[in-house]
């Protein structure tokens, strides 16, 4: 049986060999599982926070997608608002070109009727003799005169 208890001692030995093997092996595993997890629950804490940026860059993006269309609105009222006023005032600067024309036209036909009219005048009204007397001529005497 010498035989058999060293061949039991043999596998004894080997036992514990695999035994601390295996020791060395779970506790490897354990700091690799405890590792892992840490990574993780980083990971995980890092994604969180990567979610929360994008959700605020979202809602900064609406506020601003927002604001441009309020902008938008704003500039067509004002486009509007310009458009209106420029053509009221190219048809008031129109009736005051219109005016303008016709005052000139008024005041040309005035001018030249006045320039036309005196010598109608002459040939209408008869020359007449008149007659004038000097001063120098007419001697006075105590308050008569003779014409």
């Amino acid at each position: 049986m010498a035989f058999g208890l060293g061949r039991l001692a043999v596998l004894e030995s080997k036992l514990d060999i695999y035994e601390d093997l295996s020791k060395e092996m779970l506790d490897k595993l354990e700091r690799a599982v405890g590792t892992i997890s840490e990574n993780s629950n980083r990971v995980a804490v890092i994604l969180e926070r990567h979610e929360n940026r994008l959700d605020e860059s979202e809602r900064a993006d609406k506020l601003i997608i927002g604001m441009l269309e309020d902008m938008k609105e704003k500039h067509d009222k004002d486009f509007l608002l310009v458009t209106s006023r420029m053509d009221r005032i190219q048809k008031k600067t129109e009736s005051n070109a219109r005016f303008v024309i016709a005052t000139t036209a008024v005041l040309t036909t005035i001018v030249t009727v006045l320039q036309v009219f005196p010598p109608v005048f002459k040939l209408l009204t008869p020359n007449s003799n008149r007659s004038m007397m000097s001063l120098d001529k007419v001697k006075f005497s105590h308050g008569s005169s003779r014409l």
